[in-house]
């Protein structure tokens, strides 16, 4: 099992400190969705069980428990906050949107984070790619529920980091790297972007196509840059994101692309003409 402390493995462990030695037994108690199978697990089981190992499992599942409590009572906690922060508004508001993904993240709090911030911010946060929402708690956790502290996007992604320098002497630009920071929110916005590299959506295909050309350091910065951006405009102003997909953007940057080209080639005195097709030109 890549996961021990998943269904199937907490029920082993669990028959194990109790006393049950039996392989056969033991491997009975594999969930549906494990993907090894009983023979597999069976042929795992089998040891020597030594009591010194037993001794070292019990501590060890007393310890596991003992911080699932207290991480249970960090959820409570932390639900309770998060209640407090919710807007009491008068009339119908509009009902949750359907979740874009069904997985449960891992390590995620037991309560639903994603409708507890509904019901702070009016609005769902996960609908913006690359957010999830234990994610979405820590930025909002960072940044608040109220950015007008920031007069603008490019107010917000600058004071991330994010935005790129004009270190500039004597009318010359020197360098235009952004600022080195050690803000939390903008680390959680990168580890979104790396995560949203390999999707199927419009900034998945900019980041990987910035990747290809700059260098995944730098595409993860202006992919994270954007997706600032997108929290900032769903946070300050309730404006929602819908995604495009990878086939649209890469369409409306190939017509940017040969809409570049045809103005160049103008300046030069040239028109840009299609190549005739295979069959025409034999």
């Amino acid at each position: 099992m890549s996961d021990i402390t998943g269904a199937t493995g907490m029920r082993i462990i669990r028959a194990i400190v109790a006393g049950e030695r039996d392989p056969d037994v033991l491997a009975a108690f594999r969930d549906i969705r494990c993907h090894s199978s009983v023979e597999v697990i069976k042929a795992a089981l089998v040891g020597n069980d030594r009591d010194e190992h037993i001794f070292a499992l019990t501590q060890s599942l007393d310890l596991y428990d003992f911080y699932q409590s207290k991480i249970e009572d960090c959820d409570r906690k932390l639900e309770a906050a998060v209640a407090a922060l919710t807007v009491r508004v008068d009339g119908d508001v509009p009902a949750l949107p359907k979740a874009r993904t069904k997985r449960n993240q891992v390590n995620a709090p037991s309560f639903d984070v994603r409708a507890a911030l509904y019901c702070v911010l009016g609005m769902d946060l996960t609908q913006i790619h690359g957010l999830g929402p234990l994610l979405a708690l820590k930025l909002v956790a960072e940044c608040g529920t109220d950015l007008r502290a920031w007069k603008t996007a490019k107010h917000f992604t600058s004071w991330l980091c994010m935005a790129p320098g004009n270190k500039i002497s004597g009318g010359k630009l020197l360098s235009s790297r952004t600022r080195r920071s050690s803000s939390r929110a903008a680390a959680l916005l990168r580890l979104a972007a790396t995560t949203i590299g390999r999707s199927d959506t419009a900034l998945g295909a900019f980041y990987r196509r910035l990747s290809s050309r700059i260098g995944k350091q730098k595409a993860v910065t202006a992919t994270a840059r954007k997706i600032a951006v997108l929290f900032y405009n769903a946070v300050r102003f309730g404006m929602a994101y819908h995604d495009p997909g990878a086939a649209a953007y890469e369409e409306r940057h190939r017509t940017r692309v040969l809409a570049n080209l045809q103005r160049r080639a103008k300046t030069f005195g040239f028109a840009l003409a299609p190549l005739p097709d295979a069959e025409a030109v034999s």
